[in-house]
Parts: structure tokens; C-alpha cells; sequence
């Protein structure tokens, strides 16, 4: 299992106050961290120092500041050179740094940022869909938005991957949650990061919005912060709205047509070819090319379609297994569903998600000298599901059964109530179609609740009849 940073202790504060020396604002552009609220507020500064500035001009700055100028990008979008203005050297640096992705040596990845729902997202393909969508000249139409987003680097991960290695990925984890600095992949590189896949899946929401409604797009900082930052009521994503990060995966499965993603690859890697002055591809070599690529989708729609954002250990900060862990065979027969009682209120952000994992996991090392967190997986409020001892290790879950199935547990005391539908439907719709696609669980896998192998009052009263009424429950 994977071995994990320190927990940071540190806060971050920063003012966002206007009116300040020209020495405190080169002071608070160096410190900017690698938060998604930290961007926005660089944005935010460019947009308040030159009202005038609409948002292709910023967005245009953007490019130019981190050099996305390329013959592949100018043939969608402006010469963003052509921008006669000038950033604050400080400011410049910084957001050349934030928007630029690259991967050093290391694992390092750059040109990335944390949002508050827990993810990094590459801002690169993010704000080129978002121009691209706003340059549309036919309402709903964006031409280059599969291109600048995902499609030019599928096409590299795709062509270059070898077989039987990972196609895509990593994921990885920050130095610090609240002043994020430097983000470290958790396995070997790919050509195509998930950070870059989720930049690109917002690049391509937020490019068919602004496309579709360009009065929607008046301040660049605005539409980020309502996409990024939305606060969660007591509902829960049950009562949140439509265009909001957390919504990624399936706001981009609405949208997502494997056969058009694959043209739209393809394209891209013609496109290339070209600009690089070679010959027009023959007719065979496409065909053989669309093949790679359509067969490539299969592995793509099941890790970012299929399955639910899962937050690892290394992101939620989890401390190392004790010991060796035990293997699983699988395919696996049970999806066990627990829920917690304490904490018994369902967590409603990252932050809140990832300091409740901790707390469970020190309560599960230390006070019941278990050699890790019990559960395979836990299920917040927020939106996301989080790894505990994951898919290929055997957890502490159920007493007798923990070799047979997963334990699935809920954030919260669900005895006089239920989790949010959002949280269930994570479950019994996405995690499970995930499992049984990846291999993991058997087609006919069987749901119980924990009372039902053990004396238990898990998963509560009013969880558990519902459970009752799923699919495969029994």
C-alpha cells in the first residue's frame, strides 16, 4: 500500500484586500499557492486592475503568461502574443508556473491545481475549453473544444502506451491540503495524467456552457468560483446545483459520445501530423489508428465514466497499513454496507471527508489495534467515495466474511434516516458497475447489510431497510 506524506499542520491565510502597496501586492502574488481559490483570485486581480478587460482578453493573458501558444492551439484560437498587456513580473511567474503542465523529474507534476472538491485539475485544458466555448460562433457549437481539451492528448496516450501498461493516470498527492505547493504522482507517469483528464472534462463542461449561454461567462473569476467553490447545504448533493465541480463525472457523461471522441482524436493526431509538415495518413493507416483508439476509449469511459471519483489514501492523508496486508482473490460475492455512527453526521467537504478518514483510521489502529481503517471504501456527503484499504486488500469490515466481499461504509448515523441519494446511488449504481467491469466483484454479486452476518445495528434502522429494496440485496 501506498506510503504517504506527513499530515500538514499548517493554515493558510491570505488577504484578499484591495488597496495595498505595491511591495504587499508582489508579496501576496508570491503567495499564491496551488489552490484552485488561490488562481481564481489571481484571476480575480487581473480582471480588477483592468475592468475594461473582457474574458477572452483574460483568457488571452493566461495564454500568454503560460506559454500555450503553440501551432496546434493557434490554429482554434487567437495568437495570444497578439495581447499587447503586460502582467506584474511576480504574477506572471506565478500563473506561468499554475497553468503550465509539465511533469519533472520526481513525479512532480506542474501546471495543476487542488479544488475544494478534492481533485487536481490540470488548468491548462480547463481554460482552453472555456475560450474555445466562449470564441463559438454558432450557439452549442464549439469547434477545436474536444481538440484543446482532451483529444490531442488521448491521441498521445493512446498511439505511445504500451500494452498491458496503464493507459492513463496517475493520480497522486499534495504537500499540504490547505497551502498546496507541490503535487507528487503516486506511480509512474503516463502521457495522460487524471489531473489532466479532469481539467479536460471541465474544459469541455464549462466550453458547452459558455458555448450554448455566452451571457453566462461575464467575469472569468466568477464562473470558477460558482463551478468550484459551490457550499453544500444539509442536503447534501441532493439539493446542489447542476454546474458544479462535483458534478464532473457525470455532467461529462451526458455529454460524452465514444465514437465522436474517437473522430475527434483522431483528427487531432492528423492535425498534428500536418502542422509538423508531414503527408496527409492513408486511408489504412487510420483505420488501423481508429481502432487503437477506439479500443483505448474502452479502458478511458471505465475509469472516468463508469467508476466514481474515489479519493485515495495518499490524498485524504492516510498513514501507512501496519504490517503486510492480506490479498484478496477475486472476483469478490458481497458488497457489504455499513455506516459509520460516529462520526454520525454526513461530511459535506473534502476537508471535512478527509478529516474524518483520519480520525477513523487512528481510532482503528490505535484503540482497536487493527493494522488500518476497516473499510475498503467509505462513502462522504461531499460527492466522493474514499479509499480505505481499496479493491485489492482484505479489510476488517465483517467478521468472517472479510475475504468474501467489501465493506462500503457511510459517513454518517443512518438509524432514523438515509444517506443523500447522490451518496446511495454512488453505490449501488456507480462503485458496483465499476467493480463488476473491473473484474472485482462477480455479475451476480449479492448486497448485505452488516446485521445481517453479524450482531449489529450497522447500517441503521432506516438505512437498512432501504438497502433491502436493491438490486442484489440477499
Amino acid at each position: 500500500m501506498q506510503q504517504v506524506l506527513p499530515r500538514e499542520s499548517q493554515k493558510l491565510i491570505l488577504s484578499v484586500a484591495g488597496g495595498q502597496s505595491g511591495d504587499q501586492n508582489q508579496a501576496d502574488e508570491a503567495s499564491f499557492s496551488n489552490h484552485m481559490k488561490d488562481f481564481i483570485r489571481a484571476v480575480k486581480k487581473i480582471e480588477d486592475e483592468d475592468p475594461g478587460k473582457g474574458p477572452a482578453d483574460v483568457l488571452k493573458m493566461l495564454r500568454k503568461a503560460a506559454g500555450l501558444n503553440d501551432a496546434f492551439i493557434q490554429y482554434f484560437l487567437p495568437d495570444a502574443e497578439a495581447s499587447g498587456s503586460e502582467l506584474p513580473a511576480k504574477l506572471s511567474e506565478y500563473l506561468r508556473k499554475a497553468v503550465h503542465h509539465r511533469v519533472l523529474k520526481g513525479s512532480k507534476e506542474e501546471g495543476v491545481v487542488l479544488t475544494p472538491d478534492g481533485t487536481t485539475v490540470a488548468l491548462g485544458p480547463l481554460l482552453l475549453g472555456i475560450e474555445a466555448g466562449l470564441l463559438s460562433k454558432t450557439r452549442g457549437r464549439a469547434p477545436g473544444l474536444y481538440q484543446l481539451t482532451l483529444a490531442k492528448d488521448l491521441g498521445l496516450s493512446l498511439r505511445h502506451g504500451s500494452s498491458g501498461t496503464n493507459l492513463f493516470g496517475p493520480d497522486g498527492f499534495w504537500d499540504s491540503l490547505t497551502s498546496p505547493q507541490v503535487f507528487t504522482l503516486s506511480d509512474k507517469p503516463t502521457l495522460l495524467t487524471t489531473a489532466q483528464v479532469n481539467g479536460g472534462m471541465d474544459g469541455i463542461i464549462l466550453g458547452k456552457e459558455v458555448s450554448a449561454n455566452p451571457s453566462l461567462l461575464v467575469k472569468l473569476s466568477s464562473l470558477l468560483n460558482e463551478y468550484y467553490n459551490h457550499q453544500l447545504d444539509s442536503r447534501g448533493m441532493d439539493g446542489a446545483p447542476r454546474l458544479i465541480s462535483q458534478r464532473r463525472r457525470e455532467n461529462f457523461k451526458a455529454l460524452l459520445l465514444p465514437p465522436l471522441l474517437a473522430r475527434q482524436v483522431l483528427k487531432s493526431i492528423d492535425l498534428q501530423q500536418r502542422l509538423a509538415g508531414h503527408p496527409k495518413m492513408e486511408v489504412q493507416t487510420k483505420r488501423e489508428l481508429m481502432a487503437v483508439v477506439e479500443e483505448g476509449l474502452k479502458e478511458f469511459v471505465h475509469m472516468y465514466v463508469v467508476c466514481p471519483p474515489i479519493v485515495s489514501r495518499a490524498s485524504w492523508g492516510a498513514e501507512p497499513y501496519k504490517g503486510t496486508p492480506t490479498q484478496l482473490s477475486l472476483p469478490l460475492t458481497y458488497l457489504f454496507i455499513h455506516h459509520t455512527h460516529t462520526p454520525s453526521e454526513p461530511c459535506l467537504t473534502f476537508e471535512k471527508c478527509a478529516a474524518d478518514m483520519q480520525s477513523m483510521q487512528r481510532y482503528h489502529q490505535k484503540h482497536k489495534d487493527w493494522a488500518d481503517i476497516g473499510y475498503n471504501f467509505v462513502v462522504g456527503g461531499d460527492g466522493n467515495i474514499y479509499e480505505g484499504r481499496g479493491w485489492n486488500w482484505q479489510g476488517a469490515h465483517t467478521y468472517g466474511y472479510n475475504s468474501k466481499g467489501y465493506g462500503v461504509s457511510f459517513i454518517g448515523n443512518f438509524q432514523s434516516r438515509l444517506p443523500s441519494t447522490h451518496s446511495m446511488d454512488l453505490v449501488r449504481k456507480q462503485l458496483a458497475s465499476c467493480a463488476v467491469r473491473g473484474g472485482r466483484l462477480v455479475s451476480s454479486y449479492i448486497i448485505k447489510g452488516h446485521r445481517d452476518m453479524v450482531t449489529s445495528a450497522s447500517p441503521g434502522d432506516a438505512f437498512y431497510q432501504e438497502i433491502k429494496r436493491w438490486d442484489h440485496y440477499g
